[in-house]
């Protein structure tokens, strides 16, 4: 098992994984994967190791639009729709 990145390095970093998503939004590692999963979080697939990889600030900026949706009383079919709208404020 490969030792853990440093906050410092991770913040640094233009790419992060699952792993370090979790620590930087303390979102439980279940939640970030159903979001993967249902195509709410995109994410970058590496073929040689099949390891998932996020761009750091599209990913926390996702989970925090998200987690406020979430938070106003929006269901994961509603939140799932917005996210597919093209630009937001333009209703």
């Amino acid at each position: 098992m490969s030792r853990q990145r440093t906050i410092e390095k991770i913040m640094e970093s233009e790419y992060v994984s699952i792993g370090e998503l979790v620590r930087l939004t303390n979102t439980r590692y279940s939640t970030l994967k159903f979001y993967t999963e249902e195509g709410m979080l995109p994410f970058e697939q590496a073929e040689t190791n099949l390891t998932r990889r996020f761009k750091r600030e599209e990913a926390i900026t996702r989970i925090e639009e998200i987690r406020e949706m979430h938070q106003n009383g929006k269901t994961i079919p509603q939140i799932k729709e917005l996210l597919q709208e093209p630009a937001k404020g333009q209703e």
